[in-house]
């Protein structure tokens, strides 16, 4: 499996690129922006290693740029690094569709264990029937995780997306306890009620016609989610 590492510490890059070839991986490295992306152009990468704070150019100045970036064209799965304890960070890489984050400094085990876990989520989502789900004006393939409403342009949805409204609109009606929605979405052991909630917003903006006040997807605080409730 190849893995894409991108951080400006060269000394930090070779190791986490021999930490990774011990695995069984292929490491890739890039040291800036602009070389991450050439790189990630080139090759069919399983996962990507992404420092946040990079050197680069007008319209790749860091990370979350990356992330922006390759999350046009792929759901391959990233991990972003940062030094910085902060929230924001957190929740913004979240935003662009980062599957998960280390802050460093972390050890090889660590790290080994991390990407292995992500690597295992990413196969398990998977939409299991192909059959569409329908409430009133939304339809929803699993096969082509295409979501269309009457009148709207047909919307492509990620994989995380895609699962999320699947298992919403297979139990519409019902509200559904958070942690069971994590399970389903990330696999046992995987995702957090932060990643659920940042999933379910992303979701949000490109299903709702409003999604301050969204029709479809609604929430029960300390409860869950439901679809059409």
């Amino acid at each position: 499996m190849k893995a894409l590492i991108v951080d400006d510490d060269q000394t930090l890059a070779d190791l986490l690129a021999f930490t990774l070839r011990k695995a069984g991986f292929e490491p890739h490295l890039a040291h800036n922006a602009p070389s991450a992306i050439e790189i990630f152009n080139q090759e069919n990468m399983d996962i990507i290693i992404l420092d946040v704070n990079l050197p680069g150019e007008v319209g790749l100045r860091s990370g979350f740029d990356v992330c922006r970036r390759i999350r046009q064209t792929s759901d391959v799965p990233i991990i972003l690094l940062t030094v910085r304890d902060d929230e924001d960070d957190i929740v913004h890489g979240l935003n662009l569709g980062a599957d998960d984050y280390i802050l460093k400094p972390f050890s090889p085990r660590q790290l080994v264990a991390r990407v292995q876990s992500v690597l295992r989520r990413s196969k398990a989502v998977t939409v299991q029937s192909d059959a569409p789900y329908n409430y009133e004006n939304v339809r929803f393939e699993p096969s082509t995780r295409v979501c269309i409403r009457e009148g709207q342009e047909p919307i492509t949805l990620t994989k995380l997306e895609a699962r999320l409204l699947a298992y919403l609109m297979l139990n519409q009606g019902q509200v559904l306890l958070a942690e069971n929605i994590i399970d389903h979405v990330w696999g046992s052991g995987g995702g957090s009620k932060e990643m659920l909630r940042q999933l379910v917003r992303r979701l949000r903006l490109k299903i709702e016609h409003d999604p301050g006040d969204p029709k479809y997807i609604k929430n029960l605080p300390e409860m869950g989610y439901g679809f059409g409730i």
